[in-house]
């Protein structure tokens, strides 16, 4: 007995070899992560495992039951002769891996394969594969991982199952009794030692699996971190040898490179001598991976360096793509195309997808400033036709009367409309130069308005190198003309208050004595565009959002009005510079 047991523990260990080929099929590794298998997935898994029996079958020993004499290697079976095996422990790993019915269909697999080799035992172990099959899928729970101490259990009783069987049905009994008797508890515990080596093998490989994915997303988040800013910027030279740069501390790859559609962007480690940023591109494969904008491995022969000798004898390009279009090319060079693994294609593939997203998320970000710096452009440049057209009219009528008042007003047209083409392509503007044209706007209303719109000016000379959005004050002032006084004819005052210091703060308030604003729309001003008879409060709300951006939330416009009363509009700029920018 101790004998056999030595023996069948020899001959698990190749089983055991056997489940580490296993746990490299593609289809048992999706069998190991999904609780639901499809039919062909299914095919695959009863043939794998019911032939994982039958070479657990052959690899047993026969056994005479009269004399209990060993065969070391399973030739042939007689009619008087059993076979000590380790059959069960591929039936049994089918149904803990697979659940019932892969467990049945393997189990019928190496269980007729059993009955077909004849002997005394034929029928009874036949039967027995089929029942541990079963057995094994009955205790499979979806979800949860396979214990060692299930696994060991479970080859025990399916071994202790087949014994029984055995004493049930094989004939005579005596030969039967004799033969449990012998092989019995060394194939019971062979065979639970056999699943649950089994089991720790394939623990092994997907914790390591799983540590080598782990790691891998990590890289792959560090990797993503650290080129965003970069990429945002868009494929440019600078960009792209940072990116390359930030790669080639994290890829084992002997060169990084990066090209768009017609040149190389970047080359980063060997062969820098001679693949230079700004050259055309020089292989064909970058250019079909560009047109085809598939991934692609590539040695030597198909690189086609035009330097002789270049040590870069492999590559992996993956291609870069924005809005659905390949854009460019991300490459991975090796000295030897053995140096590529399954995991070197893997982070490439992630990588330009995720670089992929990042210019892809790039361009959106260009696209909503562009829209936003146009819309905004069209507002600072548009002039209000009536007013135009009232100034124009008001001009005309003072050439015959006030000659030298119409030629003011003129000059005073003209500065206000070149202000207002400057201000169409500047982002910003001091708060002097900001008041110069406020100035020119309120010249030509002071004279159309006769003498009946009053100015007050308290400004404070040190605070007017602050910076803040071109065409902030005057679109606030003309809102108190265009809306306060609109049916004013007299005693129209606005009060311009600009006080404190760039380097701690500047307030601006702009108070005039109008109508005033009802309390419904003014919770609205400045938050959000209106649409009313009075106007849409558009130029409120551009002045007030760009304020935000520039300085934050805490430079919005603060509005406060009373009807009949007039409206009180107020900003404060926090400390700054004169480049505009917030001071730490």
């Amino acid at each position: 007995m101790f004998e056999l047991l030595i023996t069948m523990t020899e001959r698990i260990g190749i089983i055991v070899t056997i489940a580490f080929i296993v746990t490299r099929l593609r289809f048992f590794r999706t069998m190991l992560s999904r609780d639901k298998l499809t039919s062909v997935q299914q095919v695959h898994a009863v043939l794998v495992f019911g032939v994982l029996g039958i070479i657990g079958t052959y690899t047993g020993l026969t056994v005479h039951p009269d004399s209990l004499a060993l065969n070391k290697w399973m030739l042939e079976v007689s009619q008087e002769e059993a076979i000590a095996n380790s059959r069960v422990v591929g039936i049994v790993m089918a149904g803990l891996f697979g659940g019932w019915k892969i467990g049945l269909g393997a189990g019928l697999i190496a269980g007729l394969h059993r009955f077909t080799l004849g002997g005394f035992t034929s029928l009874a172990c036949g039967l027995a594969s089929i029942l541990a099959g079963i057995l094994a899928g009955v205790f499979r729970k979806k979800g949860g991982q396979i214990r060692f101490s299930k696994a060991l259990f479970l080859g025990a009783l399916a071994e202790s199952l087949q014994m029984l069987i055995i004493l049930l049905l094989a004939r005579p009994y005596e030969q039967a009794l004799s033969l449990v008797g012998y092989i019995g508890l060394p194939m019971i515990v062979a065979n639970g030692i056999g699943c649950a080596l089994f089991v720790l093998i394939i623990r092994s490989v997907v914790n390591e699996e799983q540590k080598a994915a782990a790691q891998q997303a990590q890289t792959s988040l560090r990797i993503a971190r650290q080129t965003l800013g970069y990429m945002r910027q868009g494929m440019k030279m600078e960009s792209a040898e940072a990116v390359c740069r930030i790669l080639f501390k994290e890829v084992r790859a002997s060169a990084i490179a990066m090209t768009d559609q017609r040149v190389i962007l970047a080359h980063i480690g060997i062969g820098d001598d001679h693949h230079v940023a700004g050259r055309p591109l020089q292989t064909e494969v970058t250019r079909h991976v560009i047109e085809q904008g598939e991934m692609l491995i590539v040695d030597n022969e198909e690189i086609h360096c035009q330097k002789q000798g270049c040590p870069l004898g492999a590559a992996v390009i993956g291609p870069l793509k924005q809005g659905g279009q390949t854009v460019g090319t991300l490459k991975f060079y090796f000295r030897s195309k053995k140096e590529i693994t399954h995991v070197t294609t893997e982070l490439m593939s992630g990588l330009t997808m995720l670089l992929s997203y990042q210019l892809e998320a790039a361009q959106l970000v260009e696209a909503k400033e562009l829209a936003r710096e146009a819309e905004i452009k069209a507002l600072q440049a548009q002039i209000h036709p009536h007013f135009l057209f009232n100034t124009m009219n008001t001009i005309l009528s003072l050439t015959r009367i006030d000659v030298v008042k119409a030629r003011k007003l003129l000059r005073s047209l003209s500065d206000y409309i070149r202000k207002n083409l400057t201000a169409a392509t500047a982002e910003r503007a001091t708060l002097l130069e900001e008041l110069q044209h406020l100035r020119s706007y309120l010249n030509i209303e002071e004279i159309r308005f006769e003498d009946k719109l009053t100015i007050h000016y308290d400004v404070k000379e040190s605070a007017l190198q602050a910076m803040v959005p071109a065409l902030t004050l005057q679109p606030l002032v003309e809102n108190c003309i265009r809306h306060g006084f609109r049916n004013r004819t007299e005693h129209c005052v606005i009060h311009i208050e600009i006080t404190g210091d760039p380097m701690t703060g500047v307030s601006v308030l702009i108070r005039d004595n109008g109508e005033g604003i009802e309390e419904e729309r003014l919770q609205q001003l400045g938050i959000q565009r209106i649409e009313s008879s009075s106007g849409t409060g558009l130029a409120v709300f551009n002045v007030s959002r760009r304020l935000t951006l520039m300085y934050g939330s805490g430079a919005s416009l603060q509005i406060k009005s009373s009807e009949h009363r007039g409206t009180e509009v107020k900003f404060h700029i926090p400390s700054v510079t004169t480049s505009g920018r917030s001071d730490p």
